[in-house]
């Protein structure tokens, strides 16, 4: 029996009951199609492929067609999973409508459940609109990598008072606009429960604590792909760099030294085709 994709219903209702909605960054048909196989409740199509598909530094050089490609690719192999696009940086910053536009895009060409971008008050307007167009929007708030130069870094939000009521006004201002679900990163524990007990709407959680309605993380965090650094709240589940390193390894010494491929790796020929062949060569 196929499984069911989750509605916007489905993770409210999860919110209400208090169970948890579990979900990853993917970013391609294998992984996408691997992660639906196990049971996720959603997959997120991240701007973190920036870093874990393309090597840039940050997520900013990001494009709005990067995204689509993997979008529709996650899509392709995880029909029955709710799959969010992430909104690059320049994709709705530059105007309301152009927010609108691109959001639209991600629905028509890559057939997304939902669109994502970072930010509170600033952004709120685009929220609206988007919401208003009747699609679905994910807020998120605490630390949001787009901006994380005008945040001094890849750090830690919340963690004075006022910083924290900062990251909850954000919040109220950003279900007020249409939102109907944010993802908090990287805030103290407290913090994140002060907004999930106050919100009606799901909150989730990256690097944020377990006082949330659901934990994303990072795939290539999650089973130990990407090894230029990782953050405080990751935990390893796999070591798939490892186990790939192993096995370029073997490969290379196993070629060099003549040991692959065997003659179980090799097609034969028919029997009796071979002295055919023979007796064409001399003519």
């Amino acid at each position: 029996m196929a499984k069911k994709k989750l509605s916007v219903i489905d993770l409210q209702k999860m919110k209400e009951k208090k169970e948890q909605v579990v979900w990853i960054t993917a970013y391609d048909f294998i992984t996408a199609q691997l992660a639906e196989q196990a049971g996720m409740d959603m997959i997120l199509v991240g701007d973190s492929l920036g870093m874990c598909i393309y090597g840039y530094d940050g997520t900013i050089p990001v494009t709005m067609e990067q995204c689509i490609y993997h979008c529709e690719a996650v899509r392709r192999a995880a029909p029955n999973t709710f799959v969010i696009g992430d909104m690059p940086f320049g994709s709705y910053q530059i105007s309301t409508e152009e927010a609108v536009s691109n959001a639209i895009r991600f629905h028509k060409e890559a057939n997304v459940d939902a669109v994502k971008l970072e930010g509170g008050q600033r952004v709120a307007e685009v929220v609206r609109a988007i919401a208003d167009s009747g699609m679905l929007v994910m807020g998120h708030l605490g630390l949001t990598p787009q901006s994380s130069n005008a945040l001094g870094g890849f750090k830690a939000q919340g963690r004075t008072a006022e910083t924290a009521m900062a990251v909850v006004e954000d919040a109220r201002i950003i279900y007020e606009a249409g939102a109907f679900s944010i993802l908090i990163e990287a805030v103290p524990p407290e913090v994140t429960k002060i907004i999930r007990d106050e919100m009606p709407i799901p909150i989730y959680s990256i690097g944020a604590g377990i006082h949330a309605d659901g934990q994303v993380m990072i795939v290539s965090d999650l089973v130990g792909h990407f090894q230029a650094f990782t953050p405080k709240f990751v935990k390893r589940y796999g070591n798939v760099a490892g186990e790939m390193s192993k096995s370029f390894e073997s490969y290379i010494n196993e070629v060099k030294e003549g040991q692959f491929p065997g003659e179980e790796h090799a097609y034969r020929m028919i029997d009796g085709e071979l002295p055919k062949l023979m007796e064409l060569l001399k003519k």
